[in-house]
C-alpha cells in the first residue's frame, strides 16, 4: 500500500551516480548555452519558427501503447512493452519508444549540498531564509518565480534535457510541475507553467517530445504551452484519467500502485489510455517487491 499523503514516485538511485551524473552535466554549461537559452528579441520570429519545426519532428507516444515505468532501475522491457520511461541516468531500452525521466523543479536530495554551493540563489527560502523543501522526498524546491531565476535554471536543466536526446531518448519528462502546491505560497503555478514553457521548448529544440507529469488541473494548460502527452500517477484511484485524455488525445501513461486504482482505470481507460500497475518502489524485475500488470 501506498502511505497516505505520500506521493508515489520515481526511482531509488545511489548518491555517487546521482552526484556524478549531476557535475557532468553542469560542467557542461557555458556562457553559450546561456545565450542560447536567453536569445535577443530581435531573434523571437526565427527562434519561434524553429521551435515549432523541431516540435512537429518530435515524435509523440502512440494511445494505448504498452509501456513500463522503470525509474528504480533499467531492465529489459517486458514482453509486449512498447515503451518505457527510465531515468536520465539510464540508457535507453533498444527497439521501444523511451521516455527519460529528469527531476527538473526540485534538487535530488544527493545533489542538494551542490546547489546550495553553485546555485544558492536558484533554491526557493521561506520568509525566514530557511530552504523550502518537499518533506515527502526531502527535496528542496527550485525557485521558478521570476524569469531570470527561470532561465539560469534552464540552463542547467536544459544540458539534461539536451543529454537524454544525445543518449538516443525520443521523449522527456520533467517531474515536480506541483512543486508550487508545496512551496508555502512562494510559487504559483503561473510560474511553473512559464518555467514548463521554457523546458517544453528546450526539449522541442532537442528533437524531443515532453510530457506533463501529474497535476491534472493543469492539464489543458500544459497543453496549450506544448506539452505533448501526460504522465498520470494513480489518475484511477483518484479519478482523474479524463482531464488527461481529454487534453492530450489519449497519449496518456497511466501508473497505478494499488489493485483498487488499476482496476478502476482498466475499466474506463484501459481500451484508450496505457495503463501498468508497478510496485510503489518501482524496483526492477527480478528483485523481491517487483510487481507489474497491464490492462
Amino acid at each position: 500500500m501506498v502511505p497516505q499523503g505520500l506521493p508515489p514516485r520515481r526511482r531509488a538511485l545511489t548518491a555517487a551516480v546521482l552526484c556524478v551524473t549531476l557535475l557532468t552535466a553542469t560542467a557542461g554549461c557555458t556562457t553559450a548555452d546561456a545565450e542560447r537559452t536567453a536569445k535577443p528579441e530581435n531573434t523571437e520570429s526565427t527562434e519561434s519558427t524553429e521551435n515549432a519545426e523541431n516540435a512537429a519532428k518530435a515524435a509523440s507516444p502512440e494511445p494505448g501503447t504498452d509501456f513500463d515505468y522503470q525509474l528504480g532501475g533499467p531492465y529489459p522491457p517486458p514482453d509486449g512493452a512498447g515503451a518505457v520511461v527510465r531515468d536520465r541516468t539510464a540508457q535507453p531500452a533498444p527497439g521501444v519508444y523511451n521516455v527519460c525521466y529528469v527531476n527538473a523543479f526540485q534538487a535530488q536530495p544527493d545533489a542538494t549540498d551542490w546547489w546550495r554551493e553553485h546555485h544558492p540563489t536558484l533554491l526557493l527560502r521561506d520568509t525566514d531564509g530557511a530552504w523550502v523543501v518537499d518533506r515527502d522526498w526531502d527535496e528542496v524546491l527550485f525557485d521558478t518565480s521570476a524569469p531570470d531565476k527561470r532561465r539560469r535554471l534552464a540552463e542547467i536543466v536544459g544540458e539534461w534535457i539536451d543529454g537524454c536526446a544525445a543518449a538516443g531518448y525520443q521523449a522527456v519528462e520533467p517531474d515536480n510541475l506541483d512543486s508550487y502546491e508545496r512551496s508555502e505560497g512562494r510559487l504559483t503555478a503561473a510560474d511553473n507553467l512559464a518555467f514548463g514553457k521554457v523546458l517544453a521548448d528546450r526539449a522541442h529544440a532537442a528533437g524531443l517530445a515532453i510530457g506533463q507529469k501529474n497535476t491534472a488541473a493543469l492539464a489543458e494548460q500544459g497543453r496549450d504551452l506544448g506539452f505533448d502527452f501526460a504522465v498520470a500517477e494513480e489518475c484511477g484511484q483518484y479519478d482523474e484519467c479524463d482531464a488527461y485524455a481529454d487534453a492530450y488525445d489519449d497519449r496518456v501513461f497511466v501508473v497505478e500502485y494499488r489493485s483498487d486504482g488499476f482496476t478502476a482505470a482498466c475499466e474506463a481507460w484501459g481500451d484508450r489510455l496505457s495503463v501498468v500497475l508497478r510496485d510503489v518502489d518501482l524496483v526492477p524485475a527480478g528483485e523481491h517487491g517487483y510487481r507489474r500488470r497491464t490492462c
